[in-house]
């Protein structure tokens, strides 16, 4: 069985602290129209759950239908994390997971309004090098060179 790593979910406080988008819906608020976001905010975070394991990621999606994913830690190509100065000051962040699993075969994963992302990052990083290890998995990267005449 899996040993649970780590467990957590888009931070909608630390959106509202993090974000011109999140101070604009705190000003909203004084005219009532910032409630409406903030719930739509609060309602999308909460029904997505993200857990991390040794080997694998899973992605618990929905609030009336659910549905479970999973990205092997293993396929997982690259974990980066993008932040702003606002977001730094609030300690939030976005991950964005390429993956050649199914999960991310339409783009990458991306994780928004992440607590201690940065901490978050490095331990998924240390957790995708111990999986590929582990299943002896390496990457080769094709480049194909432009050949003129």
């Amino acid at each position: 069985m899996a040993q649970l790593i780590d467990r957590f979910q888009s931070s909608t406080t630390g959106w509202l602290k993090g974000s011109f988008a999140g101070w604009g819906t705190l000003l909203l608020c004084l005219v009532g129209v910032g409630f409406v976001i903030l719930a739509v905010r609060w309602i999308g975070n909460k029904s997505t759950l993200y857990e991390v394991t040794d080997d694998r990621m899973i992605l618990y999606r929905g609030i009336v239908r659910k549905s479970i994913d999973e990205v092997e830690l293993y396929r997982v190509k690259d974990v980066r994390l993008d932040y702003s100065i606002v977001n730094q000051i609030s300690g939030i962040g976005t991950l964005t997971i390429t993956s050649s699993d199914e999960t991310t075969r339409g783009g990458p994963l991306v994780i928004r309004d992440v607590e201690y992302a940065k901490e978050r990052r490095e331990k998924l990083r240390e957790l995708v090098s111990n999986a590929r290890r582990l299943r002896g998995v390496r990457e080769f990267d094709m480049v194909q060179e432009d050949v003129r005449d």
